[in-house]
């Protein structure tokens, strides 16, 4: 599974502005309000905000993963964002996350959601990869540089 399948350029926000974690998923949640065809970002929100009461996705190391399931999504679909200063996301390192893949999921997507998530993992293990999206200047490099690291893996 390809990441790019399922990310759009539109859907990345190079500088994050969100404080705290529900602000960080509303504006992630926000750029796909349109794409997953749902009446709000309320809408996305809730459905991610139960999802980290299972357990938070800031998986350490400056990465969060915020995903959840969605009844009427057909497909998948990611979008990125960076926090420059970072952001007490819970995660289980207990330090801030600045990297963030939203994905919504079909709702009986178990295996290729996890698979998919495996892939962002797989990827962002890659240190360079880490500092290149840091470092990035805009919202087209930062989508360039996940889809040349999306095509090498």
């Amino acid at each position: 599974m390809k990441i790019m399948d399922y990310l759009s350029e539109e859907w990345v926000i190079p500088d994050l502005q969100g404080m705290d974690k529900p602000s960080i998923l509303k504006e992630l949640s926000s750029v796909l309000v349109k794409p997953c065809q749902v009446n709000s970002v309320e809408e996305l929100l809730q459905v991610l905000l139960d999802r980290e009461k299972l357990g938070s996705t800031g998986i350490g190391e400056g990465i969060a993963i915020p995903h959840g399931r969605l009844k009427k999504l057909k497909k998948f679909f990611i979008s990125f964002g960076r926090s420059l200063k970072g952001v007490d996301f819970d995660s289980i390192d207990r330090k801030t996350s600045q990297l963030f893949f939203l994905v919504m999921a079909p709702e009986n997507s178990a295996v290729d959601n996890l698979k998919l998530l495996s892939r962002i993992v797989t990827l962002l293990k890659e240190p360079s990869f880490k500092k290149r999206l840091m470092e990035a200047p805009s919202r087209k490099e930062l989508f360039q540089i996940i889809s040349e690291e999306d095509e090498e893996y």
